[in-house]
């Protein structure tokens, strides 16, 4: 018999029984009950002796006691939660023990059990390497003492939800304790339900390219990488169309309506639990702002009652020692479905928005005065980007926008940061120019993007990196970009982020596709998106999130290509367009007005190209073959906002109008560019 034989068995076997919980979902699969039927049907079916078995096993049983050491990491990980509720941890610990030391008492009493069957008995609320020792110590039995505490913690296990429902127990500490002090370890893992319940709903399953079983797996891994506990791991999981309005509990059963999500949410998710006799306390979650009372917080009320006029203190959990900021609550607001609807008075749990604070944020912590208690909040990260608005004065300016003037773009900027707190807006050397810093390029598209169609015409620069300092080092943000592509398209992507200082990190096979991960500096993101669809086709996908700082990693180059520029202004025709799309991709077509300076269209080159497209066909009385044939043109790229962002070069501006983006050079005269250019060199 190998050596290793048991250990072999114990571990399929259990890995078979959490298969089967997690198939079906019965309480009573429990993975180490269902292991040890396996175990014993095997050993019976195949006349293996419990010796041999044992021989490999007995490596698991070794390894037990410095397993239970590892339970300190969680308790260290809670230890905060556990200083919070230390009285109701001690009280719930000593009940648990007095009651099973009582009940094992009373049972030895009613079948009148000797004293070495009572002292085996007794250990078995403690996990098992512990109660192993304490029974040996008291002279007991250690084989009933280990039957004892497997099947303790078993049917504890099987048998806590229907108790906890039947009870009404829904608090996750009260639970935790229940299970801790009745069914030991096999109890804790599946009572660390410190955090929040997770229900984990697959969308779009109705598509023809549908990654179900991969997508199950993904979400498996994210929840273990953020140290999820048991039972968030084993969390309901749906299947859902929403365009067909379905769900059901099976990939492999289609639902018919959305019922079971609805169900599911009932019966997993606790209802709040809200004390109204407490003093007031919410947490601001978001924010809006209205021009005639300023400020608004929204957030759910955690405690309390909170009426009208009532005098509140706003405090920061992570600024304790600021100074507390006196308001009064001037008006407060309910939601119901997405009208606001304003009320005299407003209880713990419910979600409501708040006038009268003007400096409110999001992180803030609302309270009474006699009761100033922050709540934790995750600090909101500082911006990594930054961009310069100015008001535009290119050739063409004022001829569409409605708001053009400095003052009227500084009083949107400023204002955009009441209502967004990652937005930073600060004023330059220039009356009208004003740098803008967001936590990426997306955010500052978004805010353009929704100026323009308020009717405000400016022009922005391309986006910079802001850097911090780090104990004397330069240091810059770090992204950790994800992208999924073809597989022939690997080595494409490899080599282009490669040259943009990209760090690889995992790569996984999916298919016939690949995801791969990177760390790439926020500025080597800078114009690769369309190198990156080119590369894959229009196959790939890729996201990025911000990660760190680190050390600077050196000059990277933003594009690869230059610019065609128009030399003069006027309007484009055919001739001239036709003569300089063989020079590069134009991006305006015929008819439209340009200006000296304006970028027209890209050149292969890394230089920049001064093209005339507004040059026309000189006109004269002799004819030749082929003089009156018809130009045929290239349809033009159509440059959408992103786009137009990633493109621009250090030396380039955007020109934004209710109904045009304009690509332009900072310097439109020609000949100074030329003599910028080369005094630079």
């Amino acid at each position: 018999m190998p050596l290793y034989f048991g250990m072999f068995v114990s571990v399929a076997a259990y890995l078979v029984g959490m298969a089967l919980k997690k198939k079906l979902g019965w309480a009573i699969l429990n993975p180490l009950l269902v292991a040890i039927l396996l175990v014993m049907a095997l050993l019976k079916a195949t006349g293996i002796s419990y010796g041999d078995y044992n021989q490999g096993a007995s490596y698991i049983s070794y390894f037990l006691t410095p397993a239970t050491v590892c339970l300190a990491i969680p308790l260290y990980k809670q230890l905060e939660l556990l200083k919070k509720n230390l009285a109701a941890v001690l009280c719930g610990i000593t009940t648990g023990v007095a009651g099973s030391v009582l009940s094992i008492f009373a049972m030895s009493l009613v079948f009148r059990l000797e004293h070495v069957h009572y002292v085996s008995l007794l250990p078995k609320s403690i996990t098992t390497a512990i109660g192993m020792g304490v029974a040996e110590e008291a002279g007991g039995i250690v084989t009933i003492t280990i039957v004892s505490i497997i099947f303790t913690g078993i049917l504890g296990n099987i048998v806590a939800e229907g108790w906890f429902k039947l009870v009404g127990i829904r608090e996750p500490i009260a639970k935790g304790l229940a299970l801790g002090t009745a069914a030991h370890a096999i109890g804790t893992s599946k009572a660390l339900e410190l955090g929040h319940r997770v229900i984990v709903v697959v969308n779009k399953i109705d598509r023809p390219d549908q990654r179900i079983h991969e997508v199950v797996d993904e979400v498996l891994e994210l929840l273990m990488d953020l140290d999820a506990t048991p039972e968030q791991l084993d969390s309901p999981m749906l299947f859902c169309s929403g365009r067909n309005g379905t769900a059901s509990y099976s990939p492999d059963v289609p639902g018919t309506d959305l019922k079971p999500l609805f169900e599911t949410i009932l019966e997993y998710i606790p209802a709040p639990e809200a004390d109204v006799d407490q003093p007031f306390q919410m947490l601001v979650s978001s924010i809006d702002y209205n021009d005639f009372v300023g400020r608004i917080a929204i957030g759910r009320i955690e405690r309390g009652t909170l009426k009208q006029n009532q005098d509140i203190v706003v405090c920061n959990y992570h600024d304790p020692e600021a100074v507390l900021r006196k308001a009064r609550a001037t008006a407060i607001y309910e939601f119901e479905g997405l009208a606001r609807n304003p009320v005299t008075e407003s209880t713990a749990g419910n979600i409501i928005a708040m006038s009268g604070i003007p400096d409110i944020t999001i992180g803030d912590t609302i309270c009474v005065p006699d009761c100033v208690e922050a709540l934790p909040f995750v600090k909101i990260s500082a911006p990594t980007l930054e961009m310069t608005f100015s008001v535009n004065d290119s050739p063409f300016a004022g001829k569409e926008g409605k708001f053009v003037t400095s003052r009227q773009l500084r009083d949107r900027l400023y204002r955009e940061t009441l209502k967004d707190v990652s937005l930073r807006v600060t004023d330059t050397d220039k009356e009208t120019a004003f740098n803008v810093a967001g936590r990426g390029e997306m955010s500052l598209s978004i805010l353009i993007e929704t100026m323009r169609r308020e009717g405000y015409e400016f022009q922005v620069s391309p986006a910079r990196v802001l850097y911090q300092e780090i104990d004397g080092v330069k240091c810059e943000p770090i992204e950790r970009l994800v992208v999924d592509v073809p597989g022939d398209c690997v080595g494409a992507v490899i080599e282009k982020l490669g040259a943009r200082k990209a760090d690889l990190v995992e790569m996984t096979p999916v298919g016939e596709r690949m995801k791969i991960e990177f760390l790439i500096p926020a500025r080597g993101l800078f114009g690769y998106r369309s190198d990156f669809l080119t590369d894959t086709k229009g196959e790939g996908i890729m996201a990025s999130v911000f990660d760190s700082y680190a050390p600077y990693k050196g000059d990277i180059s933003r594009r690869g290509t230059g610019s065609m520029i128009s030399f003069e202004t006027g309007e484009s025709v055919t001739y001239g367009l036709f003569n300089a799309q063989e020079r590069g991709t134009l991006f305006i077509g015929p008819g439209v007005p340009v200006y000296g300076g304006m970028v027209i269209g890209v050149s292969p080159r890394s230089e920049d190209i001064t093209v005339n497209i507004c040059k026309k066909k000189q006109l004269t009385n002799m004819r030749a073959s082929g003089s009156d044939e018809a130009l045929r043109l290239v349809p033009p790229k159509q440059m959408s906002l992103e786009q137009c962002l990633e493109f621009l070069a250090d030396d380039e501006l955007l020109e934004v109008t209710p109904k045009s983006l304009r690509m332009r050079k900072a310097i439109l005269d020609h000949e100074k560019r030329m003599k910028a250019l080369h005094g630079k060199k």
